[in-house]
């Protein structure tokens, strides 16, 4: 086993950040049913983000203005036409077994944000897409440690399913060396403070407005 400091000598960290934004709109992405949080479960949901058949989404306008106004914040070029795909995967929390996303054709896309490390140094993460999608619902293991493993039984709350989300992916941000954690946690904090001026999103991680998936590979020098 290597230590950190044996690791940076020998590898460089390539980080791949993906942040998820639950967009502050008063209703779903896709249908009319309210987004506040903490409602008792399965209250706020109808046909069209349960997955019913024969029940059809209309997309939110205000959800694809913030998404337009989250992309040019982010320097991004806007695409003049988007697209939705079909994103299929079994999953309890996902009630129609799929969720919409955009695939090939993101709203905005090849941007950047610069930021400043904690000593001043400025760096610049660069953007590959912001592309719109839903959110899941939720899923409550009861018993054991509260996970799925060793839980007595699970409870699925579907408030959450269908709540417009931003997902903000990086390209691949090399060259940071020892300095790769200070990028990351400049980059989440300055992307969070933009997104909370924009006014698009609460970004309240302790609610799951804003999460983040940071990707870590190791590519020799």
């Amino acid at each position: 086993l290597l230590d950190y400091d044996q690791v940076i000598a020998e590898f460089d960290p390539v980080l791949g950040l993906e942040v998820h934004v639950e967009l502050g709109t008063e209703t779903k992405m896709f249908c009319g049913c309210p987004t506040a949080f903490g409602a008792d479960p399965n209250t706020q949901v109808c046909p069209v983000c349960l997955g019913m058949p024969g029940s059809l989404p209309v997309a939110n306008a205000k959800a694809i203005e913030s998404a337009i106004r989250i992309g040019l914040a982010l320097n991004c070029s806007i695409r003049p036409s988007s697209v939705f795909a079909r994103k299929n995967y079994f999953y309890p929390d996902q009630p129609k077994n799929y969720q919409i996303s955009q695939y090939d054709e993101p709203i905005a896309f090849e941007g950047h944000l610069d930021v400043v490390l904690a000593d001043g140094t400025p760096w610049r993460v660069p953007i590959e897409r912001a592309h719109m999608e839903e959110d899941t619902g939720k899923s409550l293991h009861i018993g054991g440690s509260g996970r799925i493993h060793g839980a007595d039984h699970s409870l699925l709350d579907y408030n959450r399913a269908g709540v417009p989300l931003i997902e903000i992916v990086t390209k691949p941000i090399e060259g940071a060396g020892e300095r790769a954690p200070e990028v990351a946690r400049a980059y989440v904090t300055a992307l969070r403070d933009l997104l909370k001026a924009l006014d698009v999103s609460d970004v309240r991680m302790d609610q799951g407005s804003l999460r983040c998936d940071a990707n870590v590979s190791l590519m020799s020098k």
